[in-house]
């Protein structure tokens, strides 16, 4: 039934297969078209043989294209940038904090870790300020810059990104040279930004 209606719709659709198919069907055979001499009732398929046809179908139907065949862009580049430094502020980052290997809580993140500082001393956890302060103090400076850089681009990005999208909410700079112009501008802001972030 599936092949009639797509032989019915080429023909219809196509003038000269149309007047090649009412004036000589022998005609037909050359452009590739299948002449159906079929009456009514074996036109008709059972469910099963159309579901078989169409997973037949399916099996020689191209794959739907990927990333991969898209030339990459610093517009989806930014946007997944974006979202994975906007989960890494929130609490979906693991071992963010120091106080998270000291005193083993998993799971934590920048704000889930802060929360927890605050209300530790509340629900009887005891956060040793000094203990921490210790071990930052005591650790080489390399490793102090290295941390302060993790922590600071991630926010530096989606502090500058989350600002560029409050813009664009303003319907300024909206036009494609102007997103390219701003995506820069905040690749450039995120540099400036870490560095001196890194350099306290």
């Amino acid at each position: 039934m599936l092949a009639t209606r797509s032989m019915l719709k080429t023909v219809a659709q196509n003038p000269a297969v149309r007047t090649a198919m009412f004036k000589n069907t022998s005609a037909v055979a050359p452009m590739g078209l299948r002449h159906f001499n079929a009456s009514r009732p074996s036109m008709e398929q059972s469910p099963a043989a159309e579901s078989e046809l169409l997973r037949q179908q399916r099996k020689v139907r191209p794959v739907s294209p990927h990333l991969e065949i898209y030339q990459p862009q610093i517009t989806w580049y930014l946007s997944g940038i974006h979202r994975i430094t906007g989960c890494a502020l929130g609490a979906d980052v693991k071992y963010l904090y120091i106080d998270e290997w000291v005193y083993g809580f998993d799971q934590l993140g920048f704000y889930a870790g802060a929360l927890a500082y605050l209300a530790g001393p509340a629900v009887g956890i005891q956060f040793d300020t000094a203990a921490i302060i210790s071990a930052v103090g005591a650790a080489p400076v390399a490793a102090k810059v290295a941390a302060k850089t993790i922590v600071g681009a991630p926010f530096v990005f989606h502090s500058l990104n989350g600002i560029r999208h409050l813009v664009w909410d303003a319907t300024k700079f909206i036009d494609i040279k102007d997103v390219y112009k701003t995506g820069y501008a905040v690749l450039g802001g995120t540099l400036v930004g870490t560095l001196y972030l890194a350099s306290l």
